[in-house]
């Protein structure tokens, strides 16, 4: 029964997400990737306290797939200028830092690129209205 609840919540919850993006613009897509980066790093620290190290990995492996992947190639690099030079720097030292984390089992690095992406996110939704794709302008 409990295993069958689990996987119907799981389901709901991916056809949340689905549904989020079908319908989310362009900006509201960078915040669910930013958000999606930051509970994959919030697991990664969970995994590390309580020794588990699959978890870890894959949680750690999750946030690179989605700084790398996610955030990094929709920056307009024509578009965005200096601003997504120094965030593209940004991202692939944050991606660095999150494998040096898993290697390590470090919690203060995850904190640290925990800190960098909430940064990112809380700059990212304060500017909700003044930019029109999406990509960063």
């Amino acid at each position: 029964m409990y295993s069958f609840q689990k996987h119907t919540a799981s389901s709901y919850q991916q056809v949340q997400v689905e549904t989020g993006i079908a319908v989310a613009d362009p900006h509201k897509l960078i915040e669910m990737l930013l958000e999606g980066g930051l509970e994959a790093i919030n697991k990664a620290r969970g995994a590390v306290e309580r020794g588990d190290q699959a978890t870890k990995s894959a949680a750690i492996r999750q946030a690179v797939l989605i700084v790398e992947e996610g955030l990094r190639s929709s920056l307009d690099h024509t578009a965005g200028g200096k601003i997504a030079e120094d965030l593209d720097r940004l991202y692939k030292y944050v991606a660095w830092r999150l494998t040096v984390a898993n290697l390590r089992n470090d919690q203060e690095i995850l904190q640290e690129c925990f800190g960098l992406l909430s940064t990112v996110h809380d700059s990212w939704c304060a500017i909700r209205g003044t930019v029109g794709s999406g990509r960063l302008q």
